[in-house]
């Protein structure tokens, strides 16, 4: 294939509301794989995103673009072809950095191979200029340059990059955030996937019944046929044409116990599938009990947090107060040395005059 990935990473896609053109518009739930893709053959550089079959993002880079970082961990650039603002979100400053500068590396690609197919162009039209009494040759047109919006993508996968890390003070509420929510995704796939099965199974199970009745037939007609082998057998006078006749409906009867193993087969499939249906349930019913857990044991840690700050609150208010009564007990006690210093000062007077 002539389009490639080069690279690849995570993020957060959000495009600009079209209505209001101010508000962020998320299309992806989770972080997805965002790439950059080199078609060879027509010298272009694309930017893939893909959300399960839908391709969110599918933006062709041109030398006018320009890729800005609005924050540390969120960078945005406009395209024109698709009319719209896309906007990504980044795990840590480090991806983002990465990303803004592969997109300006792929920018003066782009910009690069748009100067030398302008350099071909002219090549091709000079010399049809010149000749005399020649026909004039066809430019090469932005779409064999460029190419179209409409080629194949493909989903390149890495391992999840996890998300910013919260603070010290919330750390035990936001790990059980995450993990519950990590949870609530792994929930999800499995009742999707529960879903296919059940109706597969449904569909398995109709069939079920259909090869059923179809073998009961299968079995009455191997009864049929071997009650008039023998029936045939006992006619003595038309010998050659029952051993014919035996020998086709022998035949029969192989064709008949072939396709009765198959469906056999084809049983023990459809068995071990709905075997494995009810272990995806057990599954998702284990996954949906550690939820519940995990929710549980949210609240008790908001709970804790509460106290912690009741506590802390309680103790802040305690310690300026006895640092209130500290002061006055100070103030206090510069007022007692005072007297006693003018006291002492009276006391060495009367002495000295005595």
């Amino acid at each position: 294939m002539g389009e490639q990935p080069i690279f690849s990473t995570r993020a957060h896609v959000f495009q600009i509301d079209p209505n209001t053109k101010k508000n962020w518009v998320p299309t992806s739930k989770h972080a997805v794989t965002v790439s950059y893709f080199y078609d060879s053959t027509r010298n272009v550089y694309r930017i893939i995103s893909l959300d399960g079959s839908k391709a969110i993002i599918n933006s062709t880079i041109t030398p006018n673009m320009t890729f800005t970082k609005t924050s540390q961990k969120f960078g945005q650039w406009a395209d024109s072809r698709a009319n719209t603002v896309y906007g990504l979100g980044f795990s840590s400053e480090h991806h983002l950095t990465k990303f803004a500068e592969k997109f300006q590396e792929f920018k003066e690609a782009a910009r690069l191979a748009k100067e030398k197919s302008q350099e071909k162009m002219e090549l091709t039209s000079t010399p049809s200029q010149e000749s005399a009494g020649g026909d004039l040759q066809s430019p090469l047109t932005p779409e064999s340059i460029n190419g179209t919006d409409d080629e194949r993508t493909h989903e390149v996968t890495q391992n999840s990059e996890p998300r910013a890390e919260p603070t010290q003070n919330a750390l035990p509420f936001s790990h059980s955030s995450a993990i519950s929510k990590h949870w609530e995704a792994e929930l999800a796939t499995l009742k999707g996937n529960n879903a296919k099965l059940t109706a597969a199974l449904l569909e398995s199970t109709a069939n079920v019944k259909q090869w059923k009745q179809q073998l009961a037939a299968y079995q009455e007609e191997a009864e049929r046929l071997h009650k008039r082998v023998t029936e045939l057998e006992c006619v003595s006078s038309q010998a050659n044409a029952v051993h014919t006749h035996k020998a086709e409906l022998n035949q029969t009867i192989q064709e008949l116990e072939e396709t009765l193993k198959k469906k056999e087969e084809e049983i023990e499939k459809l068995k071990q599938e709905i075997d494995n249906a009810r272990e995806l349930q057990e599954q998702r019913d284990s996954l949906t009990q550690k939820l519940q857990e995990v929710e549980i044991r949210n609240k008790d840690l908001e709970g804790q947090l509460s106290d912690l700050e009741q506590r802390l609150e309680k103790s802040q208010n305690e310690q300026e107060a006895f640092r209130n009564n500290l002061k006055t007990l100070l103030e206090i006690l510069d007022g007692k040395i005072f007297e006693l210093t003018e006291l002492r000062d009276n006391l060495a007077k009367l002495l000295e005059c005595s």
